[in-house]
């Protein structure tokens, strides 16, 4: 399912337009990448957690040449599924 299917999903089960529907699904997501900016976690009952984590910088090869490389420090989000997801998922 992408962001239009989405989007299309929550038009049909409230009755509003697929205009609206597609903007409502941008901010959501708008707002848990600017969040996560901010290095802010999104916890979504039910559903699960958002968190950013840290990356140390690491020494890597590069695979064409065997050559070592500086691998800088960055930061990555995370997503740790809710019980109830599990539960879902696995019958």
């Amino acid at each position: 399912m992408n962001n239009s299917e989405l989007a299309e999903t929550l038009a049909s089960q409230t009755g509003t337009t697929k205009a609206d529907a597609r903007k409502a699904v941008d901010l959501v997501f708008a707002a848990i990448a600017d969040a996560a900016a901010k290095g802010e976690e999104v916890s979504l009952n039910g559903f699960g957690k958002f968190k950013v984590k840290d990356v140390p910088a690491r020494d890597g090869r590069n695979p064409a040449t065997r050559e070592t490389i500086k691998i800088p420090a960055s930061r990555k989000l995370t997503f740790t599924v809710a019980k109830a997801v599990k539960d879902k998922l696995n019958g």
